[in-house]
């Protein structure tokens, strides 16, 4: 770790980080005493800034390419010299804080940073208690908002840049002010490091029941990841970042950052009452009084806010859970093709984990125009995985294979129609509905059917739900339409798969032409 100047301010806590933002005037409290912040200019990741050191470290085992960029250990150290020169400088925060749950995973941070809120973000992000006998793996993120960098004269593509170096375990953030990318930035490390201890590291959120059974809920943002794992009736593991080992399961973070955009206490209760005293809101838009306002989009789409886990209630004290009986793969289908909730076998359970398909909706990632579009993202999360996407799919399929776990596609996006074309969102209780069935097993009980040109079965009733609603095409008005529209994401799917070597059984559990 580098050395820490005299006016650093070490270990404060939530509330003395609070008074150190206001007093910088790095942000306002809003009516229920949460920290209204903003980010300026990037009010998401910026995945064109992402950076990993290519040494012998990374050199073959790096998944190198337009998500995993390297950079030489020459550049990195130029610029932490000069980012360990600057903070020194600086009136900066430092916490020595944890990732991973699981005592037997957990990775130590240190957390420094020019900002307080950032640092109140991190400490909402991380786990706050390290264990006392902790000899394990210790980091330290360095995270420099106030240091610009000047592009290709730094050996990089921008004003900032986030860079990874396993080798000294280190992470730098220059010019970031999207608070993301330090949680994200951790979520590559654990990503990397968990596979070696037969560990599948996952971009899902996970809750469960009173005896600890298991779901989880694999996503992007915005597709329903957050918002359908913070159920009430449940309780909560995490939102966002967990590993699933032979044991069990195990939540990265001590937080939640959840999307705000339309939040309303109606829809979503749990993430409603835990935005108070102390939680960090990015990019939320208030009035005069302090009130602010979850449908103004003008500054982004992509609004959140940050708590720990105390905030809420219903959750899993230590964050550990059995391993899930149910696998829940959330894509939001622009095309309103995709039934709203399918049955998948071992090999289409890897396809379509391999495949990611799905929507940017209100995307965490800078330049995504309009907001929505169709992506793969494969793993459901292809940003933050340094490995090859096989690494995780063969792990997936072991943990799959060793608990029978159930695996389902969810379609949380349009039916009926596509986006922009006539077609409706999946309603938010429609999908609870779905997930309940999932979740309590009564879905079992439904007779199937085969659903052409996907191959996978659809259930032909739900109690509860209106059975039109379970094939796509009982939505769509025009029959031609919905074929033209069918056969065209089927040839996306194909079209994807070509990048990716797998077993044949695997390529051939994916669509094919009816």
């Amino acid at each position: 770790m580098i050395d820490v100047a005299e006016k650093h301010l070490t270990s404060l806590d939530a509330k003395a980080l609070i008074e150190e933002a206001l007093v910088n005037k790095e942000g306002t409290l809003s009516s229920h005493g949460a920290v209204v912040v903003a980010t300026g200019k990037r009010t998401g990741r910026s995945p064109k800034d992402k950076f990993i050191v290519k040494d012998a470290a990374t050199e073959s085992t790096v998944d190198w390419g337009v998500i995993n960029q390297p950079v030489s250990r020459e550049t990195f150290e130029t610029l932490w010299g000069r980012a360990s020169a600057y903070i020194k400088d600086q009136k900066a925060y430092h916490n020595r804080l944890c990732v991973g749950a699981d005592p037997r995973y957990t990775v130590v941070v240190n957390v420094i940073t020019d900002l307080a809120w950032h640092n109140l973000f991190a400490r909402h992000l991380f786990i706050r208690e390290v264990p006392k006998d902790f000899n394990g793996d210790e980091w330290t993120l360095l995270n420099t908002e106030g240091l610009k960098l000047s592009g290709k004269e730094d050996g990089v593509n921008s004003d900032g840049a986030v860079m990874v170096d396993f080798t000294n375990k280190r992470v730098l953030l220059c010019g970031m002010r999207y608070a993301g990318e330090m949680k994200k930035s951790m979520f590559g490390v654990l990503n990397f490091m968990l596979t070696d201890q037969d560990v599948l590291p996952m971009h899902c959120a996970a809750n469960a029941d009173a005896e600890g059974e298991s779901a989880l809920f694999f996503g992007l943002s915005g597709t329903g990841k957050t918002t359908l794992s913070a159920d009430p009736n449940r309780f909560l593991v995490g939102d966002d970042e967990h590993g699933w080992s032979k044991e069990g399961i195990f939540n990265f973070e001590g937080g939640c950052y959840a999307k705000c955009i339309d939040l309303t206490e109606e829809r979503e209760p749990v993430i409603w009452r835990a935005i108070r005293d102390g939680a960090v809101m990015e990019n939320v838009v208030v009035n005069e009084s302090g009130e602010p306002d979850f449908t103004d989009c003008t500054r982004t789409q992509n609004t959140r806010a940050a708590y720990p886990l105390e905030h809420i209630e219903q959750r899993v004290p230590n964050s550990l859970a059995n391993p899930p009986k149910v696998v829940i793969f959330l894509t939001c289908d622009l095309f309103g093709v995709l039934p709203p909730v399918s049955r998948l076998t071992e090999n289409q359970a890897a396809y379509y984990f391999l495949s990611g398909y799905t929507a940017l909706v209100g995307s965490t990632e800078m330049g995504s125009a309009d907001g929505i579009s169709t992506t793969f993202s494969t793993c459901f999360g292809a940003p933050f995985f340094p490995r090859p996407a096989s690494v995780y799919a063969d792990l997936l399929i072991k943990r799959v294979q060793e608990t029978g776990a159930s695996v389902y596609l969810v379609n949380t996006g349009w039916t009926g129609g596509g986006y922009g074309t006539g077609g409706k969102r999946f309603d938010i209780p429609t999908t609870r509905a779905i997930i309940t069935s999932l979740i309590d097993g009564s879905i079992k009980q439904s007779e199937w059917e085969v659903y052409p040109g996907f191959d996978f079965e659809i259930p032909t009733a739900l109690v509860g739900l209106d059975t039109a609603l379970l094939n796509p095409e009982n939505n769509w008005n025009d029959k031609e339409a919905f074929a033209d529209a069918k056969a065209h994401l089927i040839g996306l799917f194909k079209d994807n798969f070509t990048k990716f070597s797998v077993d044949e059984s695997i390529a051939k559990a994916g669509p094919s032409k009816e």
